[in-house]
């Protein structure tokens, strides 16, 4: 089934003209169309001609040579020239390449009312009130030609498109038709004196190369415009007599043909439309008329307020034509060009001329369906505008503007083929209705949209009508948007409406849409306005906004979810994220019907069906970025032809650098790309191509960055910056190279140099002898003195005598001394990160990137602090006050939890409610009370307390890969036993259960069971984590681990009833399985008794576990206390600055971490090598106690997300002792808002 529909509203007066483009300005006199480019020219009373771009609707240029209004202008049809013509007699010729007048021509008397090219020779001809024609040679600038014979003002004069006969019309109230055949034969310029006396004759009186063929008289004043038929022998005349009259002429005679009566005020122009037997005339009575140049009948008029038209121009090749008036010019077409139609699957739909015609788009074969207007019934905009189809039904609803608003119903014979019952063009007499715009939203059922009453009224295929339903908002347009639901658009925002339920589902504020496209799958949508495109998902969540300057004309969903669409001059996609970019350049404009692969479907304005195949690797290697699939990328960069310029920046802005590296050839960009990527080794090789002073400049700063030592002194030694070297050896200690710099200063005399770098090395005689080579010997003798050269000091005061410097008297000297080097003689340790996908993968194809394989590289790692940010659980300040107020400010201070960010649940599915039988059964005892809780429920808990153990354990098992259940057992029997009560009647009677429900009240109903009362509650938790807190402050270790133990077993059989607390449970997992990770360390260290260096491993992994800042310090002072006395004393001053860091409030502590940090300093080494990176961020494997740093393959527990080593995947974890390590998991699952 097919709909087209519209929703504009005709006046019977005035119609609604489809502008295009409009100016405001001055008076319009004249104005011409390019013939290839979207520009025209519109030439003003005030004397200025300006250059429009009526696609892009911008000023392209001015001229303002002319003195006084120019009444005439013209583009030539295939040069960078126009003419023009103006009230003060001069004709100019202009290139607008070059943006400026190439001569004029002089002649005429009076004012010039029209100039124009001929279309093959150098000619123009101009029509002027000094009663003359004139035609001039604008390659020799002469005129070969003046035409005389009217008596008044000459109007306006042109050439015939394809003969050699010019037409004018005059005041003196005829129009005239000039042959000017005998100007082709005058070959060349005159070559005797003769001749040249006969041409001068012609120029100053008129010669036999131009004679009057007709005069065409019958217009009762004076003629203000004629024109010829761009095909037949036709002419149109308009005059002050408010007639427009229509001539026929052969080889003999002229005659008047017919008078087309309806202006009001003198017609100032008319002329025959380019492509359709129209006829257009304006007028001073501010109207525009539309004729039937075949019936001879007005068919439309156009009206303005205030502003009377002057001139009108039609577009030689398109739908366009141009009208000036009082106050600017606007140009418009009379009909719309856009094609009706629509896609289901492989076929398309759509209108042509009058038929209805079927595409398909596999075979790429076109058939005629059947006929949708009848002929003869020729009237503008009232073809199909828009098409619906059901594919059921096979049915087609077109909507017109035909009556302010209609639609029409076909119905295709299911047992035919279109071909054989349709081919014929047979006219079937269609359903009709009216309304707005009209759509299917069902097999067998489509709505009208009736908007005076804002209804939508739903019928089905025999027209009848079914029901009506007032929309919430008043809308002047509906779309299909799936079952049940209409898209429904107002002024300033779009909305569904789900007309089952009435009720909007959603709603989005946007610019005017024109245009709805739906993707495949019906998830998204696009919706197209005039100039800007509205991506959204089926309930009009907002996605992106695209904005384009000039029109949107129409778009398509592919295969990869990337919207394609046209604007007027070329076709271009958008991104899911609003990315958009050009794919081609147009021609013309084009209606895109389907995608398929790289090849896009659409029909152009003349109804015809193209299929276009474009290169769509550009915006599918950007979508494949944007989805990080990036061995599609890696593939694409290997096997495509991606390059360019707009390429480079796009990977540049979206942070890939290092892949627009691989498109690159120039060193210079490739350099650039190399330091923002921070790829040292490429932009060493650039630089060394490129070999310019500022490149090795930036590439030594972006060493110094990276701690990369000798990339920066290869780049300071290739720009010979000796200062910076010198300073670079200072920093790292490199003493032997600082005495070659203070010998290469000598050599070159470098008296600052030799200072600095004997100031660096602290080289005290060195520096006394530079000053006094240099004659400055108070300094040289204070140098001296200052640091106990006393025999040197003698001598200089020998050689001062009465100028010795005194020194001061009762203050210390502070020696200039170096720095010791914070690293000596080699690059900054830099932290181990994983290769990445892009790094060294191109440069082999068939090998693909090493997971296992480490670089280094400088980053950030988020580790565990990042992970645990806080305990939201309301009662933490209450448990931190407790466990202080409990240990009389011991060692620790106070507690301070951080917020948890954690990652967000796993939608777990509601599970299915069974559905009562139809089917009729005798009564029986209703059902069990823990049948009802089993079918409720997707709690492990609500199951355990049901009795039912084994779905209970089969929900743990699929939630968070529970494997381990004996540790549950008791919890299971207690659950179960809790949420029961037995009642005994009589002795002889068996127990009767009772059911013991969660949040029972006495006003509960008793035909509703609510859920099953359960023993353990999150407070209780609470209680048993301060209970932990304060044996583990206390040194209770294997009574906290217990604890903490306990509350991992019991979290998975919790219920909750808010998000907000089930939040709180999440974030007492990771806040219990640090404690339980750290308190086993320390456990296990204990136990430890022949391994001093595992004992400090195990101590200082204690410290970088998540715990509590008493707790942490209290880690901290142990490992610091156990590496000190291990003579690792550069760990135990770690450890110190960690404990000074965290501000500790008892003194002794501080203290001890104060006299720790003093004594390392003296002796910053370790005597044992420990597997202990600090710099680098790790985590802790739960079972072998190993760390595993940044970049290392792990697995995790699903239920306390511990982490482990991979050998570990497929045990059981050891930290909660529930879990499979590594098993797939919904997640934890402890609330009913869970469900919801």
């Amino acid at each position: 089934m097919i709909l087209i529909g519209s929703c504009s509203e005709r006046a019977s007066e005035r119609e609604k003209m489809l502008t295009k483009f409009e100016t405001k300005s001055n008076r319009v006199k004249g104005l011409s169309f390019h013939s290839k480019r979207p520009w025209i020219l519109a030439s003003l009373h005030s004397g200025v001609i300006q250059l429009w771009d009526y696609r892009m609707g911008t000023l392209i240029d001015r001229f303002d040579e002319h003195d006084g209004p120019v009444r005439g202008v013209h583009f030539h049809n295939s040069q960078p020239l126009f003419v023009s013509g103006g009230d003060d007699y001069k004709i100019k010729v202009w290139n607008y390449k070059m943006h400026r007048c190439l001569f004029t021509l002089l002649g005429h008397l009076d004012y010039i009312r029209t100039v124009q090219f001929h279309h093959e020779n150098p000619w123009i001809v101009s029509a002027s009130d000094d009663q003359t024609i004139r035609i001039w040679n604008w390659q020799s600038r002469t005129c070969i030609s003046v035409l005389t014979g009217h008596n008044h003002y000459v109007m306006c004069a042109s050439f015939h498109p394809k003969e050699d006969i010019v037409v004018s019309a005059s005041l003196d109230q005829t129009v005239r038709v000039w042959d000017i055949g005998s100007l082709k034969r005058k070959a060349g310029p005159p070559s005797d004196d003769i001749l040249r006396l006969s041409q001068m004759n012609t120029d100053l009186f008129g010669g036999v190369d131009a004679v009057v063929k007709y005069v065409l008289e019958g217009h009762d004043r004076g003629v203000n415009w004629a024109a010829f038929h761009p095909t037949l022998p036709l002419i149109v005349s308009g005059a002050d007599d408010r007639q427009v009259k229509l001539w026929r002429m052969n080889d003999t005679k002229a005659w008047e043909v017919d008078t087309l009566r309806g202006h009001m005020n003198n017609v100032s122009c008319v002329m025959f439309h380019a492509k359709q037997d129209i006829i257009v005339s304006n007028s001073e009575d501010k109207s525009i008329r539309v004729w039937d140049a075949t019936k001879r009948t007005g068919i439309q008029t156009f009206r303005r307020e205030h502003d009377r038209f002057w001139i009108l121009s039609t577009h030689p090749e398109m739908n366009l034509l141009a009208a000036g008036h009082d106050s600017g010019m606007i140009v418009f077409k009379l009909e719309r060009e856009r094609p009706a139609f629509a896609v289901s699957g492989d076929s398309l739909f759509y209108t042509k001329d009058r038929f209805l015609r079927f595409y398909e788009f596999s075979t790429q074969r076109e058939t005629q369906v059947l006929t949708i207007r009848r002929p003869g019934s020729l009237s503008l905009n009232q073809s199909p505008k828009t098409l619906s189809y059901s594919p059921t039904e096979n049915a087609i609803l077109l909507c017109s503007d035909v009556d302010g608003g209609s639609y029409e119903l076909y119905c295709i014979p299911k047992d035919s083929t279109i071909k054989d019952s349709f081919g014929r063009g047979d006219m079937q007499e269609p359903k009709k209705g009216l309304g707005g715009s009209a759509v299917f939203v069902g097999r067998n059922k489509f709505a009208v949209l009736e908007k005076s009453s804002n209804q939508v009224l739903f019928k089905n295929l025999k027209n009848e009508l079914g029901k009506k339903i007032v929309l919430p908002i008043a809308t002047d347009a509906i779309f299909y948007a799936g079952a049940n639901s209409l898209l429904c658009r107002s002024e300033d925002r779009v909305f569904i409406f789900e007309h089952q339920q009435r009720v909007v589902a959603g709603d989005l504020q946007t610019p005017f849409i024109k245009y709805v496209v739906w993707s495949n799958d019906m998830e998204s949508v696009a919706l197209l306005s005039k100039h800007a495109i509205v991506i959204a998902n089926k309930k009009l969540v907002h996605q992106c906004t695209l904005h384009e300057t000039i029109r949107v004309k129409s778009g398509a969903w592919d295969d990869h979810g990337i919207f394609i669409y046209t604007t007027l001059n070329h076709i271009k996609y958008c991104l899911p994220n609003g990315d958009s970019g050009i794919i081609k350049t147009l021609d013309v404009p084009i209606y895109i019907t389907k995608v398929v692969g790289n090849t896009i479907f659409c029909l152009g304005r003349d109804g015809k069906n193209k299929a276009i195949t474009v290169d769509a690797t550009e915006y599918i290697f950007k979508l494949s970025l944007l989805k990080k699939r990036y061995d599609h990328v890696m593939n694409m960069i290997r096997n495509s032809q991606l390059c360019g310029q707009a390429m480079i920046a796009y990977l540049q802005q979206k942070g890939f650098p290092e892949v627009a590296l691989h498109f690159v050839k120039d060193e210079r960009i490739r350099f650039n790309l190399a330091l923002e990527s921070g790829n040292i080794q490429i932009a060493v090789a650039s630089a060394t191509a490129i070999d310019e002073k500022d490149h090795w400049y930036r590439l030594g700063v972006e060493a110094l960055r990276q701690g990369n030592a000798g990339i920066v002194e290869y780049a300071y030694q290739r720009t010979k910056n000796f200062e910076r070297l010198s300073f670079l050896y200072l920093i790292t200690g490199n003493v032997e190279k600082l005495s070659k710099m203070l010998k290469i200063a000598e050599v070159k005399n470098d008296v600052m140099g030799q200072f600095h770098n004997a100031l660096y090395m602290g080289d005290i005689r060195e520096r006394v002898k530079i000053l006094e080579n240099v004659g400055h010997l108070p300094l040289a003798y204070i140098t001296a003195s200052t640091h106990g050269l006393h025999d040197i000091a003698e001598r200089l005061a020998a050689e001062l005598g009465d100028n010795v410097p005194s020194l001061p008297e009762g203050k210390v000297p502070s020696l200039l001394i170096p720095p010791s080097p914070v690293l000596c003689c080699g690059d900054w340790p830099l932290l181990r990160v994983m290769r990445g996908i892009f790094d060294g993968g191109f440069s082999n194809a068939d090998q693909d990137a090493d997971d296992d394989e480490l670089v280094d590289a400088a980053g950030d790692w988020e580790g565990l602090d990042d992970m645990v940010d806080g305990f939201q659980n309301g009662d933490v300040t209450g448990i931190l006050e407790d466990v202080e107020g409990a240990e009389d400010g011991d060692e620790e201070g106070g507690w301070e939890l951080e917020d948890l960010e954690l990652p967000p649940e796993a939608d777990t599915p509601k599970a299915s409610v069974s559905t009562r039988s139809s089917v009729f059964v005798a009564p029986t005892p209703g059902m069990a009370v823990s049948q009802i809780w089993t079918q409720r429920s997707s709690l492990a808990a609500d199951h355990a307390a049901a009795g039912n153990f084994d779905t209970a354990m089969r929900l743990l098992n699929r939630q968070l890969g529970i494997k381990n259940f004996a540790p549950l057992r008791s919890m299971f029997l207690d659950l179960h036993s809790a949420s029961h009560s037995y009642l005994r009647a009589f002795s002889s009677a068996p127990v009767v259960p009772l059911a013991v429900e969660r949040g029972w009240t006495e006003s509960s109903s008793p035909n509703v069971r609510g859920p099953p009362a359960l023993p353990f509650k999150l407070s209780q938790l609470d209680e048993k984590l301060k209970a932990g807190y304060k044996s583990t402050t206390a040194g209770k270790f294997t009574d906290a681990l217990r604890t903490f133990v306990n509350i991992l077993h019991t979290i998975p059989l919790i219920v909750v009833e808010s998000r907000r607390e089930v939040d709180d449970v999440k974030e007492l997992i990771i806040i219990v399985k640090e404690y339980v990770l750290a308190l086993q360390m320390e456990l296990k260290r204990r136990e430890i008794k022949d391994n001093p260096a595992r004992q400090q491993e195990l101590a200082a992994y204690f410290t970088h576990c998540n715990l509590q800042t008493p707790h942490l310090r209290l880690a901290l002072l142990n490992a610091m206390t156990v590496c000190y006395k291990a003579k690792n004393l550069a760990t135990a001053a770690n450890f110190a600055r960690r404990l000074l860091e965290t501000n500790p409030s008892i003194e002794n502590q501080a203290k001890t971490a104060r006299q720790v940090l003093a004594a390392a300093e003296r002796n910053m080494t370790d005597a044992t090598e420990l597997n202990y990176d600090f710099r680098n961020p790790f985590v802790i494997c739960g079972a072998t106690y190993v760390p595993i740093y940044r970049g290392q393959k792990d697995v995790s527990c699903p239920y306390c997300t511990s982490r482990f080593v991979p050998t570990q995947e497929g045990q059981l974890c050891t930290v909660c002792e529930l879990s499979v390590v590594g098993a797939d998991a919904s997640g934890l699952l402890c609330s009913p808002s869970q469900i919801r």
